[in-house]
This record gives C-alpha cells, structure tokens and sequence, in this order.
C-alpha cells in the first residue's frame, strides 16, 4: 500500500515566528502569552522553554520559575496570519494543498506517479519554507497511506521530523506513541479506554475491531481500527457544533465595561465566523470566570440567527442583568447551530434588514480588511480589537492563496 499522504505540521509555531523575526530570541527560551502578565498562560512554547517543562498552558509566573532566563512575547496574531499565508504560498509551488487544517497544520493528497517520490517531495516542502519564510520555522512531516496516519506520523519525530509510515511497519511502528498522540483520543477516551484495561497503543492495536466498535460506542471505534491499519477510508461529512471566542483581559479591562466591551468585539468576529462557515444560530452562552470566585454563565434561547445586531442586544441583556465585579477572562458561545440548507432567510421586514446588515458589514470587511467597519459599541477598545487565532480555526486562507501551479505544470 504505497504512501498517499503528506502531513506537515509546523513546530512551536507561534514561538518560532517570533525567533524568526526576533534573532535575538534564537536559541533561547521563549513564551508566547496573550498578554503582559503573570497571571496569564503560555500559548505557545519554544522547545528551548520546553526542555525545563514549559508548555502551553503553563501559568507564566510557573513557566518562569521553571526557565531560568524565559523571555516572555505578548502574541502578534496578525504577523503569526501573515506567515501562515507565506508558507502557504511556497509550499503550494511544491504540491497543491488538500486542505489547511488549521494555522500550523495542512495537508497534501498525492497522485499515482507522485508517490514513489513522497520522501523527496515532503524534504521539498521543507526546504521551500525555510528558504522562502525562515530557516527557523521548523515542521515534522508524515508521509502515509491514509490521512489519519500521515498526521500521526508528524508526533514520532519532532522538531524538523520526517517519518513515513509503511503499511507493512503496521502496527509496531506506532507503538513509541502513548495513547493520547492518537488523534481522536482525547482525556475522557484515554480514561475510557484504562477502565477497558488498555493502557498502550501496542494494547490497543491489539483490539478486534468489534472491541474498539463497543469501546466508543458506535463507527467511530470501526474507522478509527481502519484507520490503524492503513485504509484509506473517505473523509466522514463534518457538522459544526458550536462557534466560541474567549479572551483573557489585560488588567485595565478586568471589570464590567471593559470585559463588555471585549464581549462585543469577540461578538462580532464569532457572528462573522458563524455566518461564513454557513450555520445560524439558536442558542447564546456568556461567560466569565473570575480568580477568586465561581464562574459567572448566562445562557438564553434564540430565534434562529445570523443577525449580530440581535446577538449583540441579547449580548448586552444578558451581562447587563448581573455583571461580575472582577472578571479575568470572558467568552461566548453560539450553540444548536442549523446549517444554512436546513433554514431560510427571515420574513419578517425588521429581521430581513438585520439579515442584510450583517451581510453588507461581511462585504465590507473582506473587501477593505477585518474592522473596517462596526458596531458602535466596540469603539475605542484598541487592545480588544487585536485578532486573535482560534484553535483549529483557518485564518482567511480564501483570501491568501494565489492561484496554484497544476500538476502537470514544467515549473514542479
């Protein structure tokens, strides 16, 4: 079963932007955090840090006690975009792109006469960006019959891995993981999974595929058994669950109006998400947690939405009830989201031209950029007004590729 597959996924990504950019921060520890303040998290760690335990998520005033000589950066979201869109463009004169996965993660299907060539192909891919970005923005490359194992081919050799996965190296080639390097096995399914007795992946490769069907309880232990083994199963039709940001305040914003007002602008840019991902929403979470204190949460029912008008002004009742006296950090949630095929547009004359607004402002700000123009109420709120890069979110990647070289094309 030859290789199909390349997996690249960048290394310490936003950390090793910033050594990139930043030469003076090449080869010495480095923290990525939202903002300048102990008590926030490490959103990123350079392997430098991660040699004394720092990783994301770490608290920055542990991460500090943990790294002699830790170099705190505030984020750049906007430059961490804008290389994103830099390697996506020098690699895509290597192999077209399959899909953008997320900011640090894409992968490249391969046709029949490509892949006795996977390996030289992938060490192209490579070098196109450390010549074309920086020769600090190291990736781990798999190369694998299937998607699934092409991704989990990336965590056998990290920073600046290659790895192929041959079907004939199956399974013992994934026994080094630990369970939780699987994709798709997350803390609840690695409990489930020790309650089940199996505790290592050689374990758990071992398993019938009727066994991993009751273990998860439906397809998804069968695909995932598939998958192990090297089939190339076709990609299961996805549904969105939910739209969320989050923030954490800097400490000038840390009460009512300031965490509003940032509660407006993530508003704002999950309504915008929400609608050009093609849902509507019928459910709207707020929420803050607080240092010293339970979290505070409102939740309401919606009519079925896409209007930010009407989100913003069930916004604003909800956190104008109660407000928290010190929030930290803040977020929302759009939930029971309806794809767009299963709705239709309002008929009321006052909903109708909500509808439209908010379609005019996307209009608007993908011609003329993010912001170009708003609401009213997030005026004035410069730091929240800073893009922020969502887990497994794709920045914009319609707007940033040119159009690619084909496959027959004299110039691979």
């Amino acid at each position: 079963m030859p290789a199909k597959y390349i997996f690249l996924d960048m290394n310490a990504y936003f950390a090793s932007v910033e050594q990139q950019l930043r030469p003076e921060l090449r080869g010495r520890p480095v923290c990525v955090a939202p903002l300048e303040a102990d008590t926030t998290f490490c959103i990123a760690a350079s392997y430098e840090a991660r040699f004394f335990g720092v990783k994301t998520g770490t608290r920055v005033r542990q991460a500090r006690r943990q790294a002699p000589g830790l170099v705190v950066v505030t984020a750049r979201p906007r430059v961490y975009v804008e290389t994103h869109h830099r390697i996506l463009r020098a690699v895509a004169r290597v192999l077209p792109i399959e899909e953008v996965l997320s900011v640090d993660e894409m992968r490249f299907a391969l046709m029949a006469n490509e892949r006795p060539r996977a390996r030289a192909l992938a060490l192209e891919l490579k070098a196109a960006i450390r010549e074309e970005v920086g020769a600090w923005l190291r990736s781990s490359v798999g190369i694998a019959p299937n998607r699934y194992l092409a991704k989990v081919a990336t965590e056998l050799e990290k920073p600046d891995g290659l790895v192929e996965i041959r079907a004939a190296d199956l399974p013992q080639a994934l026994w080094p993981l630990a369970l939780r390097d699987l994709y798709g096995i997350g803390r609840r399914m690695e409990a489930r999974l020790q309650r089940h007795g199996i505790f290592t992946v050689r374990q758990l490769t071992g398993l019938s595929c009727k066994s991993m069907r009751r273990i998860w309880g439906g397809v998804l232990g069968e695909r995932l058994w598939r998958s192990l083994r090297g089939e190339d199963l076709p990609l299961p039709p996805s549904r969105r669950r939910t739209v969320g940001h989050s923030h954490v305040l800097p400490p000038e914003l840390r009460n009512p109006e300031g965490a509003r007002k940032t509660l407006v602008r993530l508003l704002h840019a999950a309504a915008a998400r929400l609608r050009r991902k093609g849902y509507w929403t019928r459910h709207l979470t707020v929420y803050a947690t607080r240092l010293r204190a339970p979290a505070w949460v409102r939740k309401t029912w919606l009519e079925t939405t896409q209007d930010t008008r009407l989100l913003l002004q069930t916004l604003t009742a909800l956190w104008d009830s109660a407000p928290p006296a010190d929030p930290f950090k803040v977020g929302l949630v759009l939930e029971h989201l309806v794809a767009e095929r299963d709705t239709s547009p309002p008929l009321w004359p006052a909903a109708r031209r909500g509808y439209r607004l908010a379609r005019a402002i996307d209009r608007i700000n993908a011609l003329y950029g993010p912001g170009a123009i708003y609401f009213a109420a997030m005026h004035g709120l410069d730091y929240a007004g800073e893009d922020r890069i969502a887990f497994g979110e794709v920045p914009q990647i319609e707007t940033a590729l040119k159009p690619q070289p084909s496959r027959s094309s004299p110039t691979r």
